[in-house]
């Protein structure tokens, strides 16, 4: 006879799992936020330019343009080297400056 799934124990894992994957999604947007100098802004500002950018980005021309501008910012990054908050590393190789395919909240 096969052995039951301990199914409580497999929920909390995944719910562990979900969790750290929540807090790192956190800490990377903290990350893009440093590395792009947008912490130089006061919280009303910031919070101003992601709403705006969030309510302004109705266009797919418009979303495209300004994935294409944060990969360059990424590439240009890269040739310069490693520093600032990507060098403290988080040891998971997935910082801020990693090509997920535009979402740097990934």
């Amino acid at each position: 006879m096969r052995k039951p799934r301990d199914i409580d124990a497999e929920l909390k894992a995944l719910a562990d799992k979900a969790k750290n994957l929540k807090a790192k999604r956190v800490l990377q947007l903290g990350e893009l936020v440093a590395v792009t100098g947008a912490d130089s802004l006061d919280l009303e500002t910031l919070a101003g330019a992601l709403l705006a950018a969030v309510n302004g980005a109705k266009s797919a021309d418009q979303k495209e343009a300004w994935r294409s501008e944060g990969a360059a910012f990424f590439q240009r990054r890269g040739r310069k080297g490693r520093s600032g908050v990507e060098a403290s590393g988080s040891g998971d190789g997935g910082g801020a400056g990693t090509n997920n395919g535009g979402d740097p909240a990934r």
